[in-house]
């Protein structure tokens, strides 16, 4: 087993603490949407996601908390 470096243990020990993970199921057609709509704006899927969020978090008035 290889050892692992420290940037990669603090990795694993930063998003144990910090991270929740939020499982999302979409139709096959629906990511190749979403996919494409991210390429187009030069984002990730996991970004555009997010950003899709907190812009929706803000046209309903919700507080866009960091923890």
């Amino acid at each position: 087993m290889t050892e692992l470096t420290a940037k990669t243990k603090y990795n694993m020990e930063y998003a144990k603490n910090k991270l929740k993970r939020i499982p999302l199921d979409v139709q096959k057609e629906k990511y190749d949407e979403i996919k494409a709509a991210a390429d187009a704006a030069g984002e990730t899927v996991n970004g555009y996601i997010k950003k899709s969020i907190d812009e929706r978090m803000s046209r309903d008035n919700l507080p866009d908390r960091e923890e």
